[in-house]
């Protein structure tokens, strides 16, 4: 089976060094790979810019390959942190909609891109480990079916449809929003994306599990 999202080595229990270590190691990638890309990076580069050992390196990842899966896994749950609150506090504030408690979060998610555009443009610019891109789609899929599922009632099905169609729509944006250089068309961008999302409704429910 091949390095993916889902098998990547979490961190293991470690002392505060190795902690320590491992930390330097994922900064560094992060630097190296934004300077000269995944594809060009080496562990060796990896391993200067942290002042660490090669011996080191591995002895946290397995190579390049799931230091990236580490790097993008860690933003990842940064983001779900960030659309978890997002959506309590649109809850705490009188919110019940469905769709616009949705939104809340991706909303959430788009922000947190664009507060760290840098790493997320790592994920999006289509320099990364191969099989990749697949399972950024599928944890993109996954973010909403989510969202969906916890923000409508139990009693109602979550619309397959409608989760094709915003987690497509969230993957083009978030692309689209990163790649900007100028934060405030970044910030317009998302805007737009989330106003065309609001317009969204689920097919009505027909046919014998329909209320009456």
């Amino acid at each position: 089976m091949g390095l993916t999202v889902e098998n990547v080595g979490r961190p293991a229990r470690s002392s505060p060094r190795g902690a320590a270590t491992r930390s330097a190691l994922l900064r560094a990638a992060a630097q190296v790979f934004r300077t000269v890309g995944f594809a060009k990076a080496g562990v060796n580069e990896v391993v200067t810019e942290a002042g660490a050992s090669v011996g080191s390196l591995y002895h946290h990842f397995s190579g390049k390959a799931d230091l990236f899966y580490a790097l993008y896994e860690e933003f990842q749950q940064r983001q779900q942190d960030r659309t978890r609150r997002a959506a309590v506090e649109a809850r705490d504030a009188g919110e019940t909609d469905p769709t616009r408690l949705m939104n809340a979060a991706a909303r959430a998610y788009l922000e947190g891109c664009i507060a760290e555009r840098e790493t997320a443009w790592l994920f999006f610019r289509g320099d990364s480990p191969p099989g990749f891109e697949s399972a950024l789609r599928a944890r993109l899929r996954e973010w909403t079916d989510r969202n969906v599922a916890l923000f409508r009632r139990a009693a109602q099905p979550v619309d397959d449809a409608l989760l094709m169609v915003v987690s497509g729509a969230m993957l083009v944006a978030v692309g689209e929003v990163v790649a900007r250089d100028d934060l405030a068309d970044a910030r317009r961008l998302a805007d737009g994306v989330i106003a065309v999302l609001a317009r969204l409704e689920a097919p009505a429910v027909t046919g014998p599990g329909a209320a009456g």
